[in-house]
């Protein structure tokens, strides 16, 4: 071993077996980053999971200055084990009223029918579209908001569809 390789071995050596000053407990970041949920955030889900409760919310929403259709957004998705913050659009209009989901792997476009039936599949894409598009409205149970969705113009006949695309960069 040269010289180098040696203070090399030493340095690692010594950085690998000592104990760290502040050792960071991924509990303790989650708790902190729980407590800093945005000011301007609705929180559209709140069910039990696994350990503890799933919290989605919305927040940042703001109008996307070239087409007053679009929306962008910010979704707060804390689990017991995990905080995910996703950045994600919808389009409010009533020809195509879609929202894009994004994960760290996949693009989701899903193709909305506002005021149409509500399951457990498409819940979560409705309240947050509703909560977009219509915020006075964010958090209500999408499956009575029919009567609102035919006065905005929506038929509520839509035909609902997914596409699936590779999410190309985080």
């Amino acid at each position: 071993m040269n010289r180098l390789q040696c203070c090399f071995a030493v340095m690692a050596c010594a950085f690998f077996t000592s104990a760290p000053s502040t050792a960071i407990d991924r509990k303790d970041v989650l708790e902190q980053m729980r407590k800093s949920r945005p000011q301007d955030m609705t929180v559209l889900i709140d069910k039990p999971d696994a350990g503890g409760q799933l919290i989605i919310g919305i927040y940042g929403i703001r109008k996307v200055p070239n087409d007053p259709n679009l929306r962008r957004f910010q979704i707060w998705e804390e689990s017991p084990a995990d905080l995910n913050i996703y950045f994600e659009s919808v389009n409010c209009s009533t020809d195509g009223p879609v929202r894009v989901k994004r994960t760290a792997t996949s693009v989701y476009v899903r193709t909305l029918n506002p005021g149409g039936p509500i399951n457990e599949g498409n819940l979560e894409d409705h309240l947050v579209w509703w909560a977009a598009c219509v915020p006075e409205l964010a958090g209500r149970d999408p499956a009575t908001l029919r009567e609102k969705a035919l006065s905005l113009g929506f038929s509520t006949l839509i035909p609902e569809r997914q596409e699936l695309l590779p999410a190309l960069a985080p």
